[in-house]
């Protein structure tokens, strides 16, 4: 656990965190906490101010566990109150004063894969925020696979300054997902992500509690099934590939709702485009509404979409603004308008209409608020009329169902 330790300092603060495997956690309460959904987070905090600092354990998760309730769920197995005590003295504990080096755990809600600490500590007249993004090396994810830095060699990057440049090359990019062979179109292509790495996506939609994706695999299969079978949800099931540039995609996050069957989905590829040094990454979005079998997937069965793949694209643009990660928006153009009354169909059969366009997306690690965030002067998405002989085309209007 403290070989993947993190540290970061600001003035006279040095903050260091950790977040133990479910395994050593085990180790170090002497109970499986992962069982009861509540996840280790090991803080330390050098106070080298002339003021006490505090940590506020909210900041990390309004959902935090207190170190008795979560002894409380192990009753039964603290005949002696020796887990009780273990508990209490585990955990970490206010103020850091001038000085001191603080540190211990925080019970949070449990998150596989990737866990987003958010440190924050203040004083009377003074906030100071820490923001870590840690890796389960235990979690098969997506992502854990693919090594970024070695997709492209140097002499394929397409390295571009100027935004008018950005918007040409953007809309050059492939329309759409495609089968294994490249022979079939699938979903659209319809987010564009600009950030300085990997880390910095999954910290920003992190926040807005979206999570990766496991491997398709036997184990991830059955977890799969359980969830369908119970109406519950799997917070991290997998999800099948889709291929562009000849691979499937290099990293996929989700945010399910109460049962398996509904959730948001995004696919994200790495371009070989650096604007300003920043990674251009290309994404699909759309939203889960149900489940249905069918011999063209794998595994018999998939996902229903949405067909309104716009409103998933908008949900996924406001959710990073809510954030606070978006700095500049704008749209470019992409697979081409797709009229609701004469859709098209993904590789699974099911139908998604579209204005054609793309959401580009800007993130930065600063904090900014809604006010803050630039709407580039590029494509405005619009409402979809029918086509002219289809059969809401006496309807009249904008056409919009």
């Amino acid at each position: 656990m403290r070989q993947r330790a993190q540290t970061q300092t600001k003035g006279n603060l040095t903050v260091t965190v950790s977040v133990p495997t479910a395994a050593e956690s085990n180790a170090i309460y002497r109970v499986d906490l992962a069982d009861r959904d509540i996840q280790a987070v090991w803080i330390e905090v050098r106070n080298d101010a002339a003021v006490p600092y505090w940590f506020l354990s909210s900041g990390l998760d309004p959902n935090y566990f207190a170190a008795s309730e979560a002894a409380y769920a192990f009753r039964s197995s603290d005949e002696e109150g020796e887990l009780g005590r273990r508990f209490r003295e585990l955990h970490f504990r206010n103020p850091i004063i001038p000085g001191s080096t603080v540190s211990g755990f925080v019970l949070a809600t449990l998150d596989e894969g990737l866990k987003f600490v958010q440190v924050d500590l203040v004083t009377g007249k003074d906030a100071k925020s820490f923001t870590f993004l840690t890796v389960d090396p235990t979690f098969k994810g997506v992502s854990r696979e693919v090594r970024f830095d070695a997709l492209y060699r140097d002499d394929e990057l397409i390295h571009v300054d100027d935004e008018r440049h950005l918007r040409a090359l953007l809309e050059r990019l492939p329309c759409c997902t495609t089968n294994k062979a490249g022979s079939e179109n699938g979903d659209p292509l319809n987010l564009v992500l600009v950030a300085s790495a990997h880390t910095e996506i999954a910290a920003a939609v992190i926040r807005r509690q979206w999570h990766p994706t496991e491997v398709l695999s036997s184990e991830s299969l059955w977890r799969t099934v359980a969830a369908f079978l119970e109406k519950s949800r799997y917070r991290y099931s997998p999800i099948s590939p889709l291929y562009v540039y000849g691979r499937a995609q290099d990293t996929a996050t989700q945010k399910v709702r109460t049962t398996i069957n509904e959730r948001n989905h995004a696919r994200f590829w790495l371009t070989p485009i650096r604007f300003r040094g920043k990674q251009v990454w290309i994404g699909q979005i759309s939203r889960d509404i149900g489940v249905k079998f069918t011999l063209k997937s794998p595994t018999i069965s998939t996902h229903v979409i949405d067909p309104d793949v716009d409103e998933a694209r908008r949900y996924f643009a406001e959710d990073l603004a809510y954030s606070q990660s978006m700095s500049k928006l704008g749209f470019v153009k992409g697979v081409g308008e797709t009229r609701y009354d004469a859709p098209r169909m993904n590789l699974v059969g099911d139908p998604w209409y579209s204005d054609g366009l793309r959401a580009v997306i800007f993130l930065e690690p600063r904090p900014h608020a809604l006010g803050e965030v630039e709407i580039l002067d590029w494509d405005q998405p619009g409402r979809l009329r029918p086509v002219a002989n289809g059969p809401n085309a006496a309807r009249g209007g904008d056409g919009q169902p």
